[in-house]
């Protein structure tokens, strides 16, 4: 399994070829359900070497940046909105760059006991 790229070799397991697609899909599925949303978007991928198998997508949260103190920013000029989404994004692009995901104890258990 695959956690935004980087493989996590304790969320490996050994199954038979026919049923690769589907446990990996259901890990990848309660993966989702057990980690927590972050600034930034979380992609699962269950992989077979360099074949992927299944991917999920946890969305990263949303700041309004266009309110400020309660009060809608810009009015009428869209260049100062189009300015705050664009700097949001670029911050977003550099916590996706840098964040790395904690997989908690709690997390790992829940994913790796059978049902």
């Amino acid at each position: 399994l695959a956690v935004n790229g980087d493989v996590v070799d304790a969320l490996s397991f050994v199954c038979h070829q026919d049923a690769s697609a589907s446990r990996g899909r259901a890990v990848a599925r309660k993966l989702k359900e057990v980690l927590d949303r972050q600034q930034f978007e979380i992609v699962l991928q269950a992989k077979v070497g360099a074949k992927i198998l299944a991917r999920e997508r946890i969305a990263p949260y949303r700041k309004d940046v266009l309110i400020k103190s309660g009060k809608v920013v810009g009015g009428g000029d869209a260049t100062r909105k189009r300015k705050l989404l664009e700097k949001q994004k670029q911050g977003k692009a550099r916590a996706k760059k840098v964040g790395k995901v904690n997989l908690s104890q709690d997390a790992f258990w829940s994913v790796m006991a059978r049902d």
